[in-house]
């Protein structure tokens, strides 16, 4: 896009100390009437003095947006696009995608994500003054609220949402052009906390079997869509059934009939419980971008039901990804999963018992996770497990299968963990990287 001359009015040079580690020797400051559209920027949030930084150094839609230390990755520049009448979208110098409110959000705490540039007002931001002058707020075209470190938080990892322009600190942002002359940073951390799903590495993680697909379209769902025969999405995200919380008992999104086939959809925040499967039925290229209470349940009431999963992967489930009601087979391949609790379980309390089996095969998984696989041999269940890839997980803490003593009420009771006559896998079958 051309763009239109720039008025040059740059602020003096700014001494930035950024914990007395990552600063610039000088750094040339912007107030809001002197953005250079042709320059990169980091965004130091006033509150907290961490940057603005795109989660996991992520190049996919729908990465969401968090603080972090600043080091000058291109994951954490940003360019101001001008969008006409003092509106300009915000592009991320490494995924050349910009900073998104999500879901077309007016409410507090509404989420920033990236997302494909389309020059929506929802991507469109005004520059505001602080009342010192040396900072700016970001205030979004079509919320009118502005760009916010959540909770006032100064902690790695907190995330960036939109809150009522109330020019507080952790609203102030300082515009610090990257390459404008001054040093660059040069402690930069070396690996992630463990403990911190949200963390931004220093290099892109590994490349997955397939890369997440960008959304064709959004929907947003109010009500249980039933699918009989064959649903296919067409990439559209479906999303907003739910508040994206973790209570029990939500409905599905999707609820598949016997026979049902599933495809090329993708799950957005709010997805509830995900796809319920009532007899037989095959989810192919099904992608969770939030999974919910779960990503899929299998129901149903024949021992010789089979529910396929076949492709497409899922992320952030703060507990199961499949949950395995019924009886039957459950089979999953050619998936990949991250940031996750188990991927598989059978359930152990259902008030109404069944055998069950799982057979998985070439899925990638991500950590952070606990557990891939957890089954209750003592109700008949059969796991088989092969073709594993796991990446970032060095000291092998997430469980490959974990056996337990299944009920019809109360709680089950773990008795087991590893390779076993039920939990059917060798340790040659699962790869660590």
């Amino acid at each position: 896009m051309a763009r239109r001359p720039i008025r040059v009015a740059l602020a003096a040079a700014l001494a930035l100390a950024l914990g007395g580690t990552l600063g610039l020797a000088s750094a040339v400051g912007a107030a809001a009437a002197s953005v250079d559209t042709s320059a990169w920027y980091v965004l130091v949030n006033r509150q907290s003095g961490k940057v603005m930084d795109v989660t996991g150094s992520s190049t996919a839609d729908a990465a969401t947006i968090q603080q972090w230390p600043r080091n000058d990755g291109n994951w954490q520049q940003w360019q101001f696009v001008d969008s006409g009448s003092g509106y300009y979208r915000l592009k991320s110098r490494h995924s050349g995608k910009v900073l998104d409110l999500w879901e077309w959000s007016t409410a507090d705490r509404g989420q920033f994500r990236q997302y494909t540039d389309l020059n929506a007002t929802n991507q469109q931001f005004k520059l505001a003054d602080s009342a010192s002058g040396a900072y700016v707020r970001l205030l979004n075209r079509h919320s009118g609220k502005a760009v916010t470190v959540t909770d006032r938080s100064t902690a790695d990892g907190a995330s960036v949402t939109q809150l009522t322009d109330n020019n507080q600190y952790n609203q102030q942002w300082q515009l610090v052009r990257v390459g404008s002359g001054g040093s660059t940073p040069t402690t930069v951390p070396t690996t992630a906390p463990t403990t911190a799903p949200t963390t931004s590495p220093t290099t892109a993680p590994p490349t997955s079997n397939v890369s997440w697909p960008s959304a064709t379209g959004q929907q947003k769902v109010s009500a249980t869509i039933k699918v009989s025969g064959t649903l296919d999405g067409k990439n559209v995200r479906y999303y907003g059934l739910s508040s994206g919380d973790q209570e029990e008992g939500q409905p599905p999104m999707f609820e598949l009939a016997d026979g049902a086939t599933i495809k090329n959809v993708i799950l957005g925040t709010g997805a509830a419980d995900g796809i319920h499967c009532k007899g037989t039925c095959t989810i192919q290229n099904v992608w969770w971008e939030d999974v919910g209470e779960d990503a899929a349940t299998f129901k149903g009431t024949s021992s010789s039901q089979r529910m396929t999963v076949d492709g497409g992967g899922a992320r952030k489930a703060h507990d199961k990804v499949f949950q395995h009601n019924g009886p039957g087979t459950f089979v999953i391949k050619n998936f990949q999963v991250s940031d996750f609790g188990k991927l598989y379980r059978s359930c152990g309390n259902c008030s109404t018992q069944h055998a069950r089996s799982v057979q998985i095969s070439n899925v990638q998984v991500t950590a952070p996770g606990k557990a891939l696989v957890g089954i209750n041999p003592n109700l008949g269940d059969r796991a088989t497990i092969s073709g594993v890839t796991i990446i970032g997980d060095s000291s092998k803490k997430i469980a490959i299968c974990e056996e337990y003593r299944g009920v019809t009420s109360g709680e089950p009771t773990k008795v087991g963990s590893g390779p076993s006559t039920a939990c059917g896998y060798s340790t040659s079958s699962i790869t660590y990287r």
